[in-house]
């Protein structure tokens, strides 16, 4: 088979769908990771170029559904798994003044079962599938550093995700497997174009000097470059996506 073989969470829209479509146009075989969003799952299968790509299906706060969906990627990929991309993600508007004690523990039950817990089993299970020269990128966010003030479980999720990703960067050297991370802002997808609609969308695109947020396909070439046999000496790494929004 040609090219590498590529499991994407959360690849069915957003960042993840041009996540996808640039491995694909690259030559790479994709595994396509959704929960509910069949229907945008396979309309992406249709349009990726090349052959050999698949759809897979779990929840990400199953652990078992979790195992079942990166065993079945490797087998549709041919055997194995060259590239992890953990994209999926989810954010719950839970502020600590306005959310009831009930709502407050599924919010954070939730969100650190996907966010994290599931990036994290992930991981195990496709590292059973990976040899010299695999890359994992895990995909954070600029809130991990700034802040999510209405979504805090959001925000300590991603902060977490960038601690796991450098902890398996040492981990994992030995192995010859490289880990980074993303950290973007703002990106035109789904889970913001309500908000960036919004009357306060031309606040949301004036915290960038560059006056806008990101497209979803420059999220992607940075994370195909992080997934590159070049990229080897970035392990370790959480590059900033956020067009100068948030310096630290």
């Amino acid at each position: 088979m040609s090219g590498r073989a590529v499991l994407i969470t959360g690849a069915s829209r957003g960042i993840g769908r041009a996540v996808a479509a640039a491995f694909a146009a690259r030559g790479d075989r994709v595994a396509i990771h959704h929960r509910d969003s069949a229907k945008e799952a396979e309309s992406l299968l249709g349009e990726l170029p090349g052959q050999g790509h698949a759809v897979v299906r779990a929840d990400l706060a199953d652990p078992e559904g979790v195992r079942s969906m990166v065993d079945a990627a490797a087998r549709e990929l041919g055997g194995g798994i060259d590239v992890l991309v953990n994209n999926a993600g989810v954010f719950l508007h839970h502020p600590a003044t306005g959310t009831s004690y009930e709502e407050w523990q599924d919010a954070w039950r939730r969100t650190l079962d996907v966010n994290l817990l599931g990036a994290a089993n992930v991981v195990w299970c496709a590292l059973r599938h990976m040899s010299a020269g695999a890359r994992i990128i895990n995909v954070s966010s600029r809130g991990a550093f700034r802040g999510e003030p209405d979504a805090p479980a959001y925000g300590a999720s991603k902060a977490g995700l960038n601690a796991l990703s450098q902890s398996l960067a040492i981990a994992l050297a030995p192995q010859g497997i490289a880990v980074a991370a993303v950290a973007p802002g703002f990106v035109e997808t789904d889970m913001t174009n309500e908000h960036l609609k919004a009357p306060r969308g031309d606040a949301i695109r004036a915290q960038s000097p560059f006056g806008r947020v990101a497209r979803p396909e420059e999220i992607a070439a940075a994370v195909l470059y992080l997934a590159s046999p070049d990229a080897e000496w970035a392990s370790g790494a959480v590059l900033d996506l956020n067009g100068a929004s948030y310096l630290r």
